[in-house]
């Protein structure tokens, strides 16, 4: 068996969790959240451009977040384990419950902050 390296592990960490530090791609995550979909049907239930979509993909792919899967000339993301839904609901659950709404404690939370699900 393989010797864990814990420098190795740590600079995994910080690179995945540089992937989810961006709004962008938690909402393609949680459009992820039920199975693959391509570039374009996430670019269209986000409303954003494709190529901004794709570019994010793109990221998470490298940080190995996400997978592909070419099927012909369309490509389809998928999360590479449901683990990373499993980090990113506690997250937020550890957000709301613990620290609270933080921006404005007497306004309801910004849309970027309400539970996905």
């Amino acid at each position: 068996m393989a010797q864990i390296d814990p420098a190795g592990i740590s600079e995994l960490h910080a690179r995945v969790c540089k992937a989810l530090a961006d709004p962008t791609r938690l909402l393609l995550i949680n459009e992820l959240r039920d199975g693959a979909r391509s570039v374009g049907e996430v670019a269209e239930a986000l409303e954003i451009p494709q190529p901004n979509a794709s570019r994010h993909l793109s990221i998470l792919r490298d940080r190995g977040v996400v997978t592909i899967e070419r099927v012909g000339s369309n490509s389809f993301y998928r999360l590479s384990s449901d683990k990373v839904l499993a980090a990113v609901d506690l997250l937020r659950e550890f957000m709301t419950e613990e620290l609270g709404w933080r921006d404005g404690a007497h306004q309801e939370p910004g849309p970027e902050l309400k539970p996905i699900r």
